[in-house]
């Protein structure tokens, strides 16, 4: 597992007009997953896809359950898990993604640590 600068993330966002965006919530969705220890859901390519389909609407719900993805992994860990999940969808609902992916990012960086020790 490796952990992403969420700097270098937002950073790449930016120049790239959010495409790297697209990269960067596919992979924290595999990456939560698999730290996680979840096997069924979807990858991170169905998730985009989804969201594309259903004009961000399964973005909202990926974002609310994406919090629980953290939670479990950081349980399984030993952390004491942040319980975002509300707070991750109340600001993507208000627009602020470019502020839930870094703290998304945040809270997967703190789980693969654990995996570290």
């Amino acid at each position: 597992m490796k952990k992403r600068s969420i700097g270098l993330c937002i950073l790449f966002s930016l120049i790239t007009c959010g495409i790297y965006t697209l990269y960067w919530i596919a992979s924290m969705n595999n990456q939560a997953k698999k730290v996680a220890g979840i096997t069924d859901g979807p990858s991170g390519f169905v998730v985009l896809l989804l969201s594309c389909i259903t004009c961000d609407i399964y973005f909202y719900y990926w974002c609310y359950k994406m919090g629980e993805f953290l939670d479990r992994a950081k349980e399984r860990q030993g952390i004491t898990p942040s319980k975002n999940s509300i707070l991750y969808l109340l600001l993507t609902i208000f627009g602020l993604s470019i502020v839930t992916l870094p703290i998304m990012q945040s809270e997967l960086n703190d789980a693969i640590d654990g995996i570290c020790r």
